[in-house]
């Protein structure tokens, strides 16, 4: 049965606009995900201007999952990681108590142009991991469980699902799965969760009798498994997993407290924050109230 359906809601973050899904004001968390932004598609010109870049920006209390479909950004943070994202691969930060980071076009976008689709999604932290030394893991596709028949081809990008479980290391039970079906395919969403949502990025998929398309999510009750068909070639994003309760969202912050959230906004204001040690020149200010 289906809950609720959020449509996306598309912002220009300076250059690259992204349909945002989550938070809601009706449904603000799935399980753990409490942000949830898909970037794109959209089709990038060669010699992109730098304004297009995400400068270096901070994050407390969460993990960001960065999953593309096509394109190619370059992730720097404070940690020292630097790393190309591509697609069908898991970038996986662990903010913790505090990480700074930056996602560039730097490489075959800036150079020739492409398309550029994906999404990335924030896992909030359980409230005794909150505050955990920030860190960083890369995971290629082999890293990643998949699984092909009949018109079907499924891939595990975190967590437990299926009967599989990811290599990307998690802090609660979640799961994360990318789909795409062909037209006619039926495929089905166990009830293994209490929370789950579905995504989707691409196509049209019929859902208990009406069809749903591309940049909406449908939030699901528990219990019961989802039968999902596809009415056009379509790509699903499933997502969801054990709650982690109430969380204050503000900006790049999350946090069980809003006095954690007002001490992070004073430390990133007075420079307290660690910048890449690459990408130091410049950063984006903390905005306005």
């Amino acid at each position: 049965m289906i809950e609720l359906v959020i449509d996306q809601r598309r912002r220009d973050l300076g250059g690259f606009v992204v349909g945002r899904v989550l938070p809601y004001a009706k449904h603000r968390t799935v399980g753990p995900f409490v942000f949830f932004d898909h970037m794109g598609p959209a089709d990038m010109p060669a010699g992109l201007p730098r304004s297009a870049d995400v400068r270096p920006h901070p994050h407390i209390g969460l993990s960001t999952l960065t999953y593309l479909f096509s394109g190619q950004m370059r992730h720097q943070d404070s940690v020292g990681a630097d790393q190309a994202i591509v697609p069908g691969e898991v970038n996986w930060i662990t903010a913790g108590r505090g990480i700074t980071h930056s996602e560039r076009f730097d490489g075959p976008i800036r150079d020739h142009g492409g398309r550029m689709d994906g999404i990335q999604a924030w896992i909030g932290l359980p409230t005794e991991l909150e505050e955990i030394e920030p860190a960083f893991a890369h995971h290629g596709a082999a890293d990643l469980p998949t699984f092909e028949s009949g018109g079907l081809w499924a891939r595990l990008i975190a967590g437990r699902a299926f009967g599989a479980e990811a290599a990307v290391k998690v802090h609660s039970p979640m799961f994360y799965v990318h789909w795409a079906l062909g037209v006619g395919v039926k495929a089905g969403l166990p009830a293994e969760y209490p929370e789950r949502a579905a995504y989707l990025a691409k196509g049209r998929v019929e859902v208990d009798g009406h069809d749903y398309v591309a940049g909406q999510m449908l939030v699901f009750a528990p219990g019961e498994t989802i039968a999902f068909t596809a009415v056009e070639p379509s790509t699903v994003m499933l997502l969801g997993g054990e709650p982690i309760g109430e969380r204050h969202i503000w900006w790049n912050f999350v946090s069980t407290t809003q006095a954690r959230i007002e001490q992070a906004k004073a430390d990133w204001k007075a420079g307290r924050f660690e910048l890449p040690p690459h990408d130091r020149d410049e950063f984006i200010p903390l905005p306005e109230d």
